[in-house]
């Protein structure tokens, strides 16, 4: 993902099946969920600590102007 076209940065907020990641947040997001993109990079969202089982994952982004590149799991 990368901030908008005029570098502001972009706030989001991840969920795993309705609710905070907690535990399972990954590098790019804090346990509550909640992150900033300020550059241009791969954002590790969510990291699975237990057994990795299928969870439903929504992302919202609470600024306009996102690019969005890439998803990728597993």
């Amino acid at each position: 993902m990368a901030p908008s076209r005029d570098g502001r940065p972009i706030r989001f907020k991840v969920t795993l099946d309705g609710a905070a990641p907690g535990d399972d947040c990954g590098v790019g997001t804090a346990p509550d969920g909640t992150g900033i993109v300020r550059d241009p990079r791969l954002y590790q969202l969510i990291r699975q600590k237990n057994t990795v089982e299928d969870r439903t994952f929504e992302i919202e982004f609470l600024d306009p102007g996102v690019q969005a590149f890439d998803f990728t799991f597993g």
